[in-house]
């Protein structure tokens, strides 16, 4: 009876793990809730139906093989080219990899296995990508590990990241973490946001959002969080030289070539994107009541990552 005991509490705690390591961007934000269709907020009107589907329901291994685009472009160019730009210049820039504290390289996750480095941003399919790395392997943070280790995994692994319109990952952000029922981020962060009218009751707004972000003293007093701190910030890609930069604009596509750079194209089956996406629409609608003044402030505090990874800049929202 004992050992009985014994067993359905190891079996239960391995399920526990398992279930806070594939939500981890939600369980360091103290939160635990399912994204179910009942519960998304009003969205623009532009949206159509299909672009309100969510693609992080589950991943199966593959029973089939699926043809892979020939010609997909890596978009580690616009890396190189940035990087080497003097006119782009941001915080850390100039740093070393070793420079880089081990903390800020927590989004970095380490197979050994199969010989692959992810770097995880929140907003951009990860939920999804470590559920993937669980399923090859039990991975480990890449920061735990000694700086020779570092080194030697950077030199010899698969490097890897998904990165998206930072606008538009912004809107994402703000509809996830503070639209959605979420009560506990809510009052973590909207108490901060809205000061004396949090207590009178008063929601937090889109605009009330960017007007936090664009606050000076805003990380003076701590660091943006992890949904919305800038992508470079989260992986360093001035530091870390990375084999393979997907969007996830075109992940269906993007994934699938990766996989098969991996050699994993034949076992692992990824959930399909989101279709028709209508960013610009998107964009238009979220940024109505947000200044032009304020969208070219913020638009200064994300160049970085619209040069970075190739995505142009929104001339339509900064000269309207």
């Amino acid at each position: 009876m004992l050992r009985k005991l014994q067993f359905f509490l190891l079996l239960g705690t391995v399920f526990i793990i398992f279930f806070a390591i594939v939500h981890w961007d939600d369980v360091k934000d103290g939160t635990f809730y399912l994204h179910v269709a009942s519960s998304l907020p009003e969205v623009p009107a532009s949206m159509t139906s299909s672009e309100r589907r969510t693609s992080e329901d589950s991943f199966i291994w593959k029973q089939s093989s699926r043809s892979v685009k020939p010609n997909l472009t890596i978009i580690t160019s616009h890396l190189k080219h940035d990087q080497a730009n003097s006119s782009l210049n941001f915080p850390g820039k100039f740093k070393t990899f070793d420079q880089i504290p081990r903390k800020a390289l927590d989004h970095l996750i380490v197979d050994d296995h199969h010989g692959v480095i992810y770097c995880f941003v929140p907003k951009v399919a990860c939920t999804n990508w470590k559920r993937v790395m669980i399923v090859l392997r039990f991975w480990r943070l890449f920061g735990r590990f000694s700086r020779p280790l570092m080194h030697h995994r950077l030199q010899n692994y698969t490097k890897f990241l998904f990165v998206r319109d930072p606008f538009v990952r912004l809107i994402s952000a703000f509809r996830n973490k503070f639209a959605l029922p979420n009560e506990e981020f809510y009052k973590k962060y909207a108490s901060t946001m809205l000061q004396q009218a949090f207590a009178a009751g008063i929601r937090l707004s889109f605009t009330h959002f960017i007007q936090y972000l664009l606050d000076p003293q805003t990380e003076k007093v701590k660091p943006f969080n992890e949904h919305w701190q800038q992508m470079y910030r989260l992986c360093h890609p001035c530091q870390i030289d990375y084999d393979f930069v997907g969007k996830l604009e075109t992940l269906d596509e993007d994934t699938e070539h990766l996989l098969r750079i991996l050699g994993l194209d034949n076992q692992i089956h990824f959930p399909p994107g989101y279709r028709n996406r209508t960013a610009v629409n998107w964009e238009r609608d979220w940024f109505a009541n947000i200044s032009v003044a304020d969208r070219r402030k913020l638009y200064n505090l994300y160049e970085a990552d619209f040069r970075l990874f190739g995505y142009d800049k929104p001339e339509t929202l900064l000269h309207k």
